[in-house]
């Protein structure tokens, strides 16, 4: 496995600065991690904060996770996935995702329908202005040029550093799964847990194999995973609740919350009921309490040193080629702490891609 790096949005670092994502990021750096990545939902863009941060960053490269597909055209990711290829020297990761409904109409003005067709749409048109093809595109959701009007089919005139910057989906239900492993280079995972991720490995699998390939060789898994050390396992995966209260219980409509069934199909069908009851209630607090300590073990690294070590063991039995480190801790110089923790368990357990 290789290591990178999860920043998530500017303000959930810990100290909601700008300077503490630099530090982060310069010490990844230096203890060799692959790939750092940046979120973005209605605050802090992702192309903006990856230009400034790999200025400080000379050898790890840095990936979206995810820029929203209803927030941009895709002629404007391509060039935005180009500019961002440029700077790094190559070693930029494109993860794409259609958001939500609540974010993707409210915020964007996108209809959210037909999400998996969309993204198609939009990885084939991507793909085409990355070749220098002329683009031309004739689909249900984008058409061009548009066929009424003057519009010509343009070629991307700054390609980026690679012919093929690797682009990701970040994707939950299994039908999106299936199409990430037909048309994406790589999996941006949430929530992963090595004793369920086999079945959304087995979905990937079967859209690589439509799309001819016999198994996940050269397909990055990369899941990301949240890591709280301390020799009391209820202090470290207090730390997470909050956090994980917040996707399982609001990060959509109580019909469209894509990780509470996410959750579901874990085996925690109650648990996550209960859980978006109170955080829908904003009893948030009484909904962080009720995640339970076995959701949060499953999908995280929790514990001492050495229980960290044998939780790694099985995330690279389950398949996973790229743990993306969310470190969390109380003050900054424990999430310093956590990402040499992390260097320093992967090859001391012989883990190290």
């Amino acid at each position: 496995m290789r290591l990178g790096l999860n920043l998530g949005y500017w303000g959930t670092t810990g100290t909601d600065d700008l300077e503490s994502m630099v530090t982060l990021s310069r010490e990844a750096d230096r203890q060799g991690y692959a790939v750092a990545w940046l979120a973005e939902a209605y605050g802090s863009d992702i192309p903006s904060l990856a230009g400034y941060l790999a200025a400080h960053t000379p050898q790890m490269g840095w990936g979206s996770a995810i820029m929203q597909i209803p927030a941009r055209t895709p002629a404007m990711t391509a060039m935005t996935a180009a500019t961002l290829d440029r700077i790094t020297g190559g070693k930029f990761h494109l993860g794409l995702g259609v958001s939500g409904p609540q974010v993707s109409e409210g915020w964007h003005g996108v209809r959210f329908n037909d999400p998996l067709g969309r993204t198609r749409e939009y990885v084939e048109i991507i793909r085409a202005a990355f070749a220098r093809k002329n683009v031309e595109h004739e689909g249900k959701h984008f058409q061009l040029p548009l066929p009424d009007g003057p519009g010509k089919a343009l070629r991307l005139l700054l390609l980026p550093e690679r012919p093929n910057v690797p682009i990701y989906l970040a994707s939950i239900g299994p039908k999106n799964l299936q199409l990430t492993g037909e048309i994406a280079d790589g999996w941006l995972g949430i929530f992963v847990s090595p004793e369920y991720v086999g079945e959304q490995l087995a979905a990937i699998l079967a859209g690589r194999q439509k799309a001819g390939h016999d198994d996940l060789a050269g397909f990055d898994v990369a899941a990301s995973v949240s890591v709280s050390v301390d020799d009391d396992l209820d202090v470290a995966a207090d730390r997470l609740r909050a956090n994980a209260a917040l996707y399982i219980g609001g990060m959509g409509s109580r019909d469209k919350n894509f990780y509470n069934k996410l959750a579901v199909r874990m085996g925690f069908e109650q648990e996550a009921g209960t859980v978006q009851d109170l955080y829908l209630q904003r009893q948030h607090r009484e909904a962080a309490a009720a995640v339970p300590r076995d959701f949060i073990d499953q999908t995280s690294l929790i514990g001492p040193r050495d229980r960290i070590a044998q939780r790694l063991h099985r995330y690279a039995e389950a398949g996973v080629t790229t743990i993306n480190v969310a470190p969390v801790g109380d003050t900054l110089e424990d999430r310093l702490a956590t990402l040499v923790l992390m260097r320093e368990v992967l090859d001391g357990e012989g883990l190290a891609d």
